[in-house]
């Protein structure tokens, strides 16, 4: 399927890509604003099997209740409007998250209903049905279509790109396989650069601390920088914030950011300016 869905692209082949203002990485923060359901598995902190499951649904739910709060502080201390990976669930159980959203001018992606239920197992009437109730309830919440998508999990079938693109969307952030936007094999799409590597969810679970993860997204920048010496590349960071919400990591994002933010050679961008300027250079 991958084959069909992309061909191989040498980044070291490609033309030169240059961004806006000459700058030489492009920066957004990819902000998972999620929902779970009580009574299905999702992301845990300890693997249990219980219902009701106070443990795992409490530190799930503190990123809507405080987590995200402290993490919108510091977004908006450095100047820093989030790409927000949106469960469309979250427009009825959290509207005063997307009210905040609205009022910064954040970018909307439809990252599914929710994240206790994978992008998976789905026929294309059925997919195509599940696609427009996701991206149509992102719309009517935040008055913006979605332009991109990122699956629950980073999920999709293999017809998901296809029935984004008849929907109006134009992106996906499934594929962590490049420094640099790509065309996919189908019309109108493409592949936009995230990470599961400088992703808190990910890092501080497999038990690395605040200064690590401060010392990875500097080193992250710089070698970046370093590499676009040649050809613009991408870097995203991945945010959830039950996890980087919580106060002894957040004090380490306010490093990060304060860091990034300073660099003369950085465009502070979202993911949906990205896959626009990318595509008025193809």
């Amino acid at each position: 399927m991958t084959a069909e869905l992309f061909d191989y692209s040498p980044i070291v082949d490609r033309p030169r890509l240059t961004w806006p203002g000459g700058k030489r990485v492009a920066f957004y923060v990819g902000l998972n604003v999620e929902t779970f359901l009580p009574d299905r598995p999702s992301t845990s902190i300890w693997p249990l099997e219980l219902s009701p499951d106070p443990l795992n649904a409490g530190w799930r739910d503190y990123g809507a209740r405080v987590g995200i709060w402290r993490t919108i502080d510091i977004l908006d201390k450095y100047g820093v409007r989030a790409s927000t990976l949106l469960n469309s669930l979250v427009t009825e159980k959290n509207p005063q998250i997307i009210k905040a959203g609205v009022e910064r001018d954040w970018s909307w992606l439809a990252h599914g209903r929710t994240n206790s239920v994978l992008h998976t197992g789905l026929e294309p009437a059925q997919e195509r049905e599940v696609l427009a109730e996701i991206v149509d309830t992102i719309e009517s919440a935040t008055g913006r279509r979605p332009k991109g998508w990122m699956g629950p999990a980073l999920t999709e079938t293999p017809n998901t790109p296809a029935l984004l693109a008849e929907l109006g969307l134009e992106y996906v952030l499934d594929w962590t396989n490049d420094d640099q936007p790509y065309e996919l094999n189908v019309p109108g799409m493409l592949s936009v650069p995230y990470t599961v590597e400088l992703n808190d969810l990910g890092l501080f679970l497999r038990g690395l601390t605040g200064p690590d993860f401060l010392q990875m997204v500097k080193d992250q920048y710089d070698v970046l920088r370093a590499d676009a010496e040649h050809t613009g590349r991408v870097m995203a960071l991945a945010l959830h914030p039950f996890v980087i919400g919580q106060p002894f990591r957040a004090k380490y994002l306010d490093l990060a950011l304060e860091y990034v933010t300073s660099q003369s050679d950085v465009w502070l961008t979202t993911s949906d300016k990205i896959a626009a300027h990318y595509r008025s250079t193809i």
